[in-house]
Parts: C-alpha cells; structure tokens; sequence
C-alpha cells in the first residue's frame, strides 16, 4: 500500500477491524519510511449491476451517483454525510445480494424511499418528487396523504 504521505510501497497494519455492517475492513496502517499513519478501507469487489432507465437504456450502477441524489434531497436537512452513505451502503447491499444483473431505477428508488421514509420524511418527499416524477400538486398532495397514513 503506497504511503500518501511519501509514496513509500510499504506499510504495516496497525490495526484491523471491519466496520458496522462487516461488509468492509478499516485498516490503520504505519508507513515503513515516514512513519506516518494512515486509514485504508478493504471491500469486496462486486460483480456489476447494470441499471434500467425510465428511457429504457443502461448504465453501470453507481453508488457515488445516488449519494449525490440523496446529498440534493437532503440539503438543509439535519443528516449527516455517515447517514446517507449509510442509506447508500444498504441499498447497495440489497443490490448486490439479489440474482439479478440488471434492475430497474425503480426498484433502488424504492430502496431508497424506504430507507429516508424512516429517517427524514422532508428529505423522503423531495427524492420522490424527482424520482416519482411528480406532474402536478394532486400528486404531490396523493403522496403526502400516503406518507401521513403510514406515520
């Protein structure tokens, strides 16, 4: 492991443990040259997902985009980045544990409205509205009914 610090190729682990869902190893690591520390993270290299637009193309799943998706929904809301990465790195456990090599953009978009219906229902409401592709106040008011029910 290159040092970022000096570039030096070599480094000790220090300490090793995986993190909350067990899907990743955090690693302290020492520099053999410049003695300085650093963290490295270890995942297992999944198998791709290709994903099914609404336009019926696709593209490779990529979970820095949904962040993004959830960064915009959640602006001005009291979450933290660890939580969304969190939601991220649920849904992408439940992709990559399914059979399936390709998924539609609305099955992960319900695994995500699932996941921020629990933990924000302002942030919930702004992702459906892109996702959902709300046209109109009806169905932005049909699915705030939906969603008082639910609570």
């Amino acid at each position: 492991m290159k040092c970022p610090f000096c570039g030096y190729e070599e480094s000790k682990v220090i300490d090793s443990r995986p993190t909350d869902e067990g899907t990743i190893i955090r690693r302290r690591r020492e520099c053999m040259s410049c003695e300085k520390r650093f963290t490295t993270y270890e995942k297992v290299e999944n198998i791709s997902i290709m994903v099914i637009k609404k336009d019926k193309s696709r593209q490779l799943f990529d979970g820095n985009k949904l962040l993004a998706g959830l960064s915009h929904a959640c602006e001005k809301r009291p979450i933290s980045r660890s939580q969304l990465e969190e939601v991220v790195s649920k849904v992408e456990n439940a992709i990559y544990s399914t059979e399936d090599k390709e998924l539609p953009t609305t099955v992960i978009g319900e695994m995500v409205l699932n996941e921020l219906r629990e933990m924000d229902q302002v942030a919930y409401i702004r992702f459906a509205s892109v996702y959902r592709d709300f046209d109109d106040i009806e169905t932005f008011m049909k699915e705030l009914r939906s969603l008082k029910k639910q609570k």
